[in-house]
């Protein structure tokens, strides 16, 4: 991951240089298919690259491999319709690629600008040539007399430019920073982007994001203008790669905890699936699609309530979400939707406002000296600071999960708008003869089916187990019913097979309803009006459905899922519950249906490993990460947190507990009491996933043990080991040598992810060092060495590493002069 945005700038400019040098051939070098398969693998490596660049350095090569990437995914598949003959002449092939080179043009000449600002020459230089690149193309495509030379040029210097890049980052990389080529040293200005992050929630991947919404509306913005002559199937892969695109940059800005930002590219994505919808629909049909009214009014009220919350945080993204407000509306009024002139004035307007706040996040994300409007309202959060009521959710808290840290950020939100959405695309009525003619299954496929899958996924990493389930079966529902039904698959004909499908959905659902009953009374009356919204499909399956009834259901669900939309942005955006969810309507002794009294810290911080080590020196016993797994822990100097660990996990007699050090130098002072090859024979092994079970004696009491020492180890020897982890070797030189043993009940799988310690444990751990899952899901290899001075070396236990490593490192310890 540390070359493949290095790589991937020069092999793509290079192959596009030989391209376009190569056009005016009557046979290219390199065929169409072929080049797009190739762009397509490059803008896969290049979004790779971009994501992992992402929130540690906020450097411009996060946007800028971002943007290219989705530029080459839209431009490699116009490619690859070209070589297979779909885009049959020159007329077709230039309405197809003259949107995405236009909108291309203007976000890199953006990024290009931000990167001059802000003293990136090399980046802004990369995104330049790049600009110029796509301009050029788009003049050719307007007037073959311009020729495709200079479109070549730039490609070639883009190509050396990012030769320049790539040597300067494997020069960097080699050599551990010590050589870097200038401007290609992207950490020399961590600390400053640190103090930025650490000051205020720029979220780094909104720029990318509102780049997307200007490549759609382009699309239909460049038919309003007469740039393109027509609206057909050759821009749809413009519009699914930004769709697609726009997904991945709601997920990460979920990891980047800006949960209405990410709210809003769901939405937009969403309506770049349906535009490329209808521009496939006249493949196989001669008329165009028409929109259901009903589900566009609904898209425009979550539109303008969610515009209502972002302007809380920044007037300017509120402001700019007004705008698909209206884009929305007039698609209502306009039954041709995307091919009436209405709509692509909206869109028009749509492209420029994305401009405008796309350059604003762009350098908001880099700069300094931020533009204004890109951070939070001063006067209104003064204003809401005087209301007793209403007061915004400030601090560590802002995102806190329901059970344990969480990378991500609650998307519940998003989850609950898309149950809205594909409730209200269901009371459209359509032909049942022509299924496809009403544009219905993007709404439900989409909104319905994999944005709420997505909220799915990150309930179950927030830890929220039930919740996650009912998003995830009914995504599936929503798939499966939105594509039979409305895809032609269901047709006019009802049978057996279809009905006995929706009854185990319903026995299913009938499971999460009887469960909701412990969570709370929103989620009861969630899970039970879909419940009658799937027993209307049992019943058309069946021929018993009543009229009036699909509509009541759907409605019926709809408000309650609204509700928990409004519940769930309210209760994330202000602090306390301005519209509560409720309690659980049957509460039992021993169901936890709240969050837990034990502390959740994130291991990455500095601030929480001192925590711990503060509730550990007061006698606590926490969960932390290791190298390997999970484990409980305890001051040795704390006898009744010791005892307090092993009663907590119902500890066995035959599986003692162990002790840990972070160093060596902690056992100095009893260095005299250890025979020379066993001392050796620790320094050669540690720091690693090993432990070493040595003979019990007096120097056990140089680490200050004293009562504890009966629960450590057998009479005869004790388990010690030094991890090789940064984090936990820390917490050992904050506290001292600690008390160890796996965080999980006596006989049960050993605990590989944060949540698992408190779902293991209970209120019995006092907190969790979260740090998610586990580097390994293997214990530490337990090597016997209380026969070490023999010559001989046993295992109790063979875990991460095997023991040849181990029996290697012996052999190297007993006859140094093999290593020659």
């Amino acid at each position: 991951a540390r070359f493949t945005s290095c790589f991937s700038f020069p092999t793509g400019s290079l192959l596009l240089a030989v391209h376009f040098y190569s056009l005016p051939r009557a046979v290219p070098l390199i065929p169409s298919t072929a080049l797009g398969v190739l762009l397509l693998l490059l803008s896969a490596f290049l979004a790779y690259a971009g994501i992992r660049r992402s929130p540690r350095n906020a450097s411009l090569l996060l946007p800028l491999c971002l943007t290219i990437s989705a530029f080459w995914c839209g431009y490699g598949v116009t490619f690859i319709l070209a070589g297979q003959g779909v885009l049959g002449n020159a007329g077709d092939l230039r309405d197809a690629v003259v949107p995405g080179l236009a909108t291309f043009t203007l976000a890199l000449f953006l990024v290009a600008v931000v990167g001059l600002l802000c003293r990136e020459p090399v980046l802004a230089l990369i995104s330049g040539a790049t600009c110029l690149a796509s301009a050029h193309d788009l003049a050719t495509r307007h007037s073959r007399a311009l020729g495709s030379s200079a479109v070549a040029c730039n490609y070639l210097i883009v190509c050396l430019v990012g030769g320049y890049f790539a040597l300067g980052r494997i020069l960097y990389f080699l050599t551990r920073g010590k050589v870097a080529l200038p401007g290609t040293d992207l950490a020399k200005k961590k600390g400053r982007e640190q103090t930025q992050a650490a000051g205020g929630s720029t979220n780094p991947f909104a720029a990318t994001g509102l780049i997307l919404n200007m490549l759609s509306a382009g699309v239909f913005g460049c038919r309003l203008l007469g740039i393109t002559n027509k609206l057909f199937m050759g821009q749809v892969p413009w519009l699914w790669a930004a769709g697609t695109y726009q997904i991945g940059i709601c997920i990460l800005s979920y990891r980047a905890m800006d949960v209405l930002m990410a709210t809003s590219f769901g939405f937009t994505s969403i309506l770049k699936f349906a535009g490329g919808y209808c521009l496939l629909y006249p493949v196989w049909q001669p008329e165009e699609p028409s929109f259901p009214t009903l589900f566009l009014v609904v898209f425009s009220i979550l539109f303008a309530v969610l515009a209502l919350f972002l302007s809380l945080r920044s007037p300017l993204d509120g402001l700019y979400l007004l705008v698909y407000v209206a884009s929305c509306l007039a698609l209502a009024c306009h039954p041709r939707g995307f091919f009436a002139s209405g709509p692509q004035g909206m869109a028009v307007a749509v492209f420029v406002a994305s401009a405008l706040v796309a350059l604003i996040h762009l350098y908001n994300v880099r700069a300094g000296a931020k533009i204004p409007p890109g951070k939070r309202n001063g006067a209104v959060k003064a204003l809401l600071a005087r209301s007793s009521f209403l007061k915004l959710r400030e601090g560590p808290d802002l995102h806190a999960p329901y059970l344990g840290y969480s990378k991500y950020a609650n998307a519940e939100a998003l989850a609950f708008a898309c149950s809205v959405l594909a409730s209200s695309a269901l009371t459209a009525s359509g032909d049942p003869q022509a299924p496809l003619a009403t544009v219905v299954i993007p709404w439900v496929v989409v909104a319905g089916g994999i944005l709420k899958l997505l909220g799915g996924s990150v309930a179950f990493a927030r830890g929220k187990t039930l919740e996650s389930s009912a998003f995830i079966l009914y995504s599936v529902m929503w798939i499966i019913w939105g594509l039979a039904r409305y895809g032609g698959l269901y047709g006019t004909a009802r049978s057996f097979h279809s009905a006995v499908g929706i009854a185990a959905f319903m026995l299913f659902n009938g499971f999460i309803v009887f469960c909701t009953l412990f969570l709370n009374i929103t989620w009861f009356f969630y899970s039970l009006t879909f419940m009658l919204v799937a027993l209307s499909f049992f019943l058309d399956a069946i021929h018993a459905l009543p009229t009036g009834y699909d509509m009541a259901a759907t409605l019926s669900f709809g408000l309650v899922s609204f509700y928990c939309f409004l519940s769930a942005l309210s209760n994330g955006i202000f602090e306390g519950p301005c519209l509560p969810m409720g309690g659980p309507i049957v509460q039992l002794s021993g169901v936890r249906g709240g969050t837990s009294k034990c502390l959740h810290l994130p291991a990455r911080k500095a601030s929480s490993v001192k925590r711990i080590a503060d509730i550990l020196r007061s006698g606590g016993t926490c969960g932390i990460p290791t190298d390997t797994v999970y484990v409980l822990v305890a001051a040795c100097n704390r006898p009744d947190a010791v005892e307090k660990a092993h009663r907590s996990k119902r500890q066995a007699q035959d599986r003692p507990m162990s002790l840990w050090i972070s160093s060596l130098k902690q056992l100095e002072p009893a260095k005299h009491l250890f025979t020379p090859l066993l001392w050796d024979f620790m320094e050669a092994a540690w720091p690693s996933p090993i432990s070493l079970v040595v003979p019990r004696g007096e120097w056990v009491d140089f680490l200050g043990m004293k009562d504890s020492a009966k629960y450590v180890g057998t009479p005869q020897s004790v388990a010690i080991r030094i991890p090789d982890c940064s984090v936990t070797t820390h917490l050992i030189d904050l506290v001292g040598p600690i008390v160890v043993t796996s965080a999980n009940p006596t006989g049960e799988a050993d605990t590989t992810h944060h949540n698992q310690v408190y779902a293991k444990l209970g209120d019995k751990v006092d907190a969790v060092l979260c740090d998610g899952p586990s580097p390994e899901n293997i214990a530490s290899t337990v090597v016997d060495c209380t026969k070490i001075d023999s010559g001989n070396i046993g295992f109790f236990r063979v875990g991460l590493v095997p023991k040849s490593q181990v029996k290697f490192t012996w052999i190297l310890l007993l006859f140094p002069f093999s290593t020659k």
